[in-house]
């Protein structure tokens, strides 16, 4: 019994939520910064015994997002200090709001600023992993996108050295295709982001996915999604939840587990994270 209460307290350290799920929906945009509520998600993610958030951070008012400015990453630091709470990660849906790799040169330098920039606010609050979103409109379409892509990346690789920072990647390439560009990075600052709906509603297997990339993955996404559809509650889409957590097992995965989950339709969003929380304790205990 002893050992059972270990392994599962040692797996709650592990169990974040992406930044906003604590919060009330933004314009009817399922992830979105939570400019009115992002203080009071740390209290309250104290409250339901969650220690690790991964940031947000959306294009439209960039240089105003909290962690972008000195006096928000001062508030963000004595937060997380005061309720235990962990930025380990950090997705930036400003990469697939404007990605640099599908926009013209004068406009290219500027974003390519903008994730120098991220980079360097992100060292300063401790998070050491830079999601970069490859799908929907920031999904790379051709060659071209993807060499500027890899060589953008590979210029950053002496800062995320020196800080052991990481870049990782979510894509919807196929198993195969993502095995070979992930095989352009050096494992040792570059990593897969492993978004289980994601992967389910584009009718991935798993197995075939994990021999391919399975040592490469340094972050997870916890949501189901329909085939060929949207988010679901977890459980309710074609997510195979069990497989998945036996294949990061069997891979030796001790990264993070982030609650990306379907939102509540009654504002229940609070009691909703609790909720999926227990659900992936007893899948990965």
């Amino acid at each position: 019994m002893v050992d059972g209460w270990q392994k599962v307290y040692k797996l709650m350290n592990r169990i974040g939520f992406m930044q906003g799920r604590l919060s009330s929906i933004v314009d009817g945009k399922i992830q979105s910064f939570p400019w009115e509520e992002w203080e009071k998600e740390f209290e309250r993610a104290f409250e339901i015994q969650l220690s690790i958030m991964e940031w947000t951070l959306d294009y439209q008012e960039l240089r105003k997002n909290p962690l972008m400015t000195v006096q928000g990453r001062e508030k963000i630091n004595n937060l997380s200090k005061k309720y235990n709470l962990s930025i380990p990660s950090l997705t930036g849906d400003c990469f697939m709001q404007k990605p640099f790799w599908k926009t013209i040169k004068s406009d290219n330098s500027n974003l390519v600023c903008d994730l120098e920039n991220i980079l360097e606010a992100s060292k300063k609050v401790g998070i050491k992993m830079i999601l970069i979103p490859l799908v929907d409109s920031g999904k790379i379409e051709n060659l071209t996108q993807e060499n500027l892509f890899v060589d953008v990346c590979l210029s950053m690789q002496s800062f995320l050295k020196n800080n052991q920072m990481f870049l990782i990647f979510e894509s919807d390439y196929p198993p195969d295709k993502l095995s070979k560009f992930i095989d352009r990075f050096p494992s040792e600052q570059y990593g897969i982001n492993y978004d289980i709906g994601n992967s389910a509603a584009l009718g991935f297997n798993p197995l075939n996915e994990f021999d391919k990339y399975g040592d490469r993955i340094i972050n997870v996404h916890v949501k189901d999604r329909i085939l060929n559809g949207n988010t679901v509650p977890l459980g309710k889409g074609n997510a195979d939840f069990n497989l998945v957590f036996d294949l990061l097992d069997k891979y030796s995965y001790k990264g993070n587990y982030i609650l990306q989950t379907a939102r509540s339709k009654k504002n229940e969003h609070i009691k909703v994270i609790n909720d999926y929380k227990q659900m992936l304790i007893s899948w990965i205990s």
